[in-house]
């Protein structure tokens, strides 16, 4: 198997068949490494599809790094709402905040410095530097640690051969051209050698993979599938004399802080409000966890003193997490 060989296969492939997509340029590094800091964060547990429009909307309200930086949180988490994980929303918001005043709005190069970046770990580092600097890092995700096992036919669970993978894949690199390869080496697993019916036929690596002939190719890389765990709760939709909704924002910490939403508990007194039963609920898949919580009614002029009423009409007006979106849609069903 040789390594030069196959890296120069894959960026001979990615240069007619690599995806277009707003962040990226071919041939080297990104001339703007603020449109690779804002993607990376945004693809962080997020398909490239779900992601684009909200990286044009992003992009086009803070066109730059001081855009960013010197706007409110809130706005960010608003422009934001619907990609969930909202911590990185604001750790991007800090890590702007960062670059201005730290680094006098200048990108650090440097692996050490952008590490010390909030919300910046190993992967995101390395898929930075590559994509932003043509520095030559392995980027390893989950399209990265698929193709690998396949094309070593690496079956152990891949929790416990991480680090074999990324050697593997480091080995493969292009010192060249890293930041094509970066791109090269995601979207083969992205496009070709997908979790179900990998196009096998039309992969660069064809000739070299020791898995092509495997029966249970699919079944590379071994994942072990964690349970999630069922949680159940109430949401109480809290309405004045006036028609208007009692709605609070979250604190600092815990799930789906700083955002707005409607009064809700967890394992506690479904009725605590004295509310009134709609016979509606709603679910959502968390990360380890799904949670669904039973919608009531009431209506009260007081409510909890960390909240507000507000009209319907100007909910939109607020960052919600898409789960309570789901909360006030359903609860408009009849």
């Amino acid at each position: 198997m040789n390594k030069l060989n196959l890296s120069q296969l894959l960026l001979e492939w990615y240069a007619i068949n690599g995806r277009k997509l707003p962040w990226r340029v071919k041939g080297g590094a990104h001339p703007d490494p603020y449109v690779i800091l804002v993607s990376e964060f945004m693809l962080q547990q997020t398909t490239v599809k779900t992601v684009i429009p909200y990286f044009h909307r992003f992009i086009e309200r803070f066109p730059t790094i001081a855009d960013l930086a010197a706007a409110s949180e809130e706005e960010v988490y608003l422009y934001w709402q619907g990609l969930g994980y909202y911590t990185r929303a604001k750790s991007l918001h800090r890590t702007a905040q960062m670059i201005v005043e730290d680094f006098d709005g200048v990108f650090p190069q440097d692996k050490a410095d952008v590490l010390k970046l909030k919300g910046i770990g190993p992967y995101t580092v390395a898929s930075f530097l590559a994509l932003a600097f043509n520095q030559p890092e392995t980027v390893v995700d989950g399209n990265v640690i698929r193709v690998i096992c396949r094309l070593y036919h690496l079956t152990e669970p891949a929790a416990d051969i991480t680090e074999i993978i990324k050697e593997k894949a480091a080995a493969l690199t292009d010192k060249t051209n890293p930041a094509d390869y970066a791109s090269a080496i995601m979207d083969l697993g992205a496009m070709v050698c997908t979790p179900k019916n990998p196009q096998c036929l039309l992969c660069p690596w064809q000739k070299d993979c020791l898995s092509k002939d495997d029966a249970a190719l699919e079944k590379i890389p071994n994942r072990r599938k964690l349970e999630k765990k069922a949680k159940l709760g109430s949401v109480y939709l809290v309405f004045n004399s006036k028609g208007e909704v009692y709605i609070r924002k979250r604190t600092e910490k815990g799930l789906l802080s700083g955002l707005y939403e409607f009064p809700w508990q967890e394992n506690e007194d479904e009725n605590a409000c004295g509310g009134t039963d709609t016979g509606k609920e709603v679910s959502h898949v968390f990360t380890h966890f799904k949670l669904t919580l039973k919608i009531f009614r009431a209506e009260a002029e007081k409510f909890e003193a960390d909240g507000f009423f507000t009209a319907p009409a100007e909910l939109e007006n607020y960052p919600f997490s898409t789960f309570m979106k789901k909360v006030w849609k359903t609860s408009l069903k009849k």
